[in-house]
């Protein structure tokens, strides 16, 4: 599975920041360790970076960076907020379908509140059945897999695959940027990047809360 990369001095030139600023940001934990890919190019050595991802969160920094201080951007990226947000809520605010909502309550009944990575697999879940690209009765593999796994890779950055051959459907979460070579007549039908996903949901709950 191949993600498209840019390289340091394309970003550079494309965003109009620094070098100095692009290192100070990762030394703030603004952006990802795991985001420096190193790899062997004509002239060397050369750095590259997740494209998509790295030019959304350098446009969210220059964004905020007026207003904030770079500590507190950084608490904006933090893995996993402390969110705690019940049914009701979710259903008033309007973040997903009330009936993916209603879905996802069938799944699991037993839920009262929603912790933020509960609330991710909930919001993956409505955009995936949003999409038309997965079946309501392939939500609880969607679920089971994120609530699972997601944890194992906090902080860092994953995507979430789903597979299917000859009607049956298999799911997994894989470190980003990743190859993933698949038998003859496997087919990806979903190819999400859950940091992407989560940074969406950090900036609804921070608009519910201002």
């Amino acid at each position: 599975m191949d993600q498209e990369l840019i390289s340091k001095k394309a970003l550079l030139d494309l965003t109009g920041i620094s070098y100095g600023q692009l290192y100070r940001w990762k030394r703030k934990n603004l952006i990802p360790e795991e985001w420096f890919i190193r790899k062997s190019s004509f002239t060397g050595q050369e750095t590259f970076f997740p494209k998509d991802q790295i030019l959304a969160r350098i446009q969210r920094i220059l964004n905020m960076k007026d207003d904030l201080s770079l500590d507190e951007i950084a608490g904006q990226f933090s893995p996993v907020p402390e969110v705690s947000v019940s049914v009701d809520e979710v259903r008033r605010k309007g973040l997903v379908q009330a009936t993916v909502l209603d879905a996802y309550l069938q799944l699991r009944p037993e839920t009262v509140v929603f912790r933020f990575d509960r609330l991710l697999a909930l919001y993956v879940f409505n955009r995936l059945l949003q999409s038309g690209d997965v079946s309501l009765q392939e939500g609880e593999l969607i679920l089971k897999t994120l609530e699972e796994h997601y944890d194992k890779f906090t902080g860092k950055d994953c995507e979430f695959v789903m597979i299917r051959k000859l009607g049956v459907t298999t799911t997994a979460l894989l470190s980003s940027p990743c190859e993933l070579f698949l038998e003859s007549g496997a087919k990806v039908v979903v190819k999400l990047n859950l940091a992407n996903s989560a940074e969406d949901l950090r900036m609804h709950v921070v608009a519910w809360e201002g």
